[in-house]
């Protein structure tokens, strides 16, 4: 059934422009253009993100504090394994996936803390990128409360998908 949700929705869009009376192709293309000048103003921003990443990685500063934060995160039911996949997983979806590869690797598919990792990976949001680019486009300087709730909220994810992965 789920496979045919996506050309559903694209057959009922088209029926619905044509009885608006929409030039799809028109819209079609001023949303290109739209997307051109959104990569431009978002751009400077990414960069900032990814180098601040590698930054991070490369200093060795995310094995540092992934050490500090096992003993607080075993506390709340998160594996000592994954504390650097919990640094990393707001920060860099890829780098989260690489690190999931090798959690993978060394503990095996089938373990607890494989089955922690993937569901913390798969069910969290890199957090900055989406924040750089959304506030980007909206002008918001001062992000106050918007990236401390939002990083909350993604522990407390964790928090729950671990617990979830003991029961099951």
């Amino acid at each position: 059934m789920s496979i045919y949700i996506l050309p559903v929705i694209f057959v009922v869009l088209i029926i619905y422009s044509l009885i608006k009376r929409v030039k799809i192709y028109d819209c079609f293309l001023d949303g290109g253009k739209e997307s051109l000048s959104l990569v431009v103003t978002v751009f400077p921003y990414i960069a900032a993100v990814f180098v601040a990443i590698e930054l991070f990685r490369a200093s060795g500063l995310s094995e540092i504090v992934s050490r500090w934060l096992s003993v607080p995160l075993s506390y709340l039911g998160i594996p000592a394994e994954l504390s650097e996949l919990v640094l990393l997983v707001p920060l860099s979806g890829n780098g989260a996936i690489a690190l999931l590869e090798k959690i993978i690797t060394e503990y095996g598919a089938d373990s607890y803390v494989a089955r922690c990792a993937a569901t913390v990976t798969g069910a969290s949001e890199t957090i900055f990128y989406i924040s750089a680019v959304y506030f980007s486009k909206c002008k918001v300087k001062n992000l106050r409360y918007a990236i401390p709730v939002a990083l909350f909220s993604s522990l407390f994810g964790m928090v729950v998908a671990c617990a979830l992965c003991r029961v099951m």
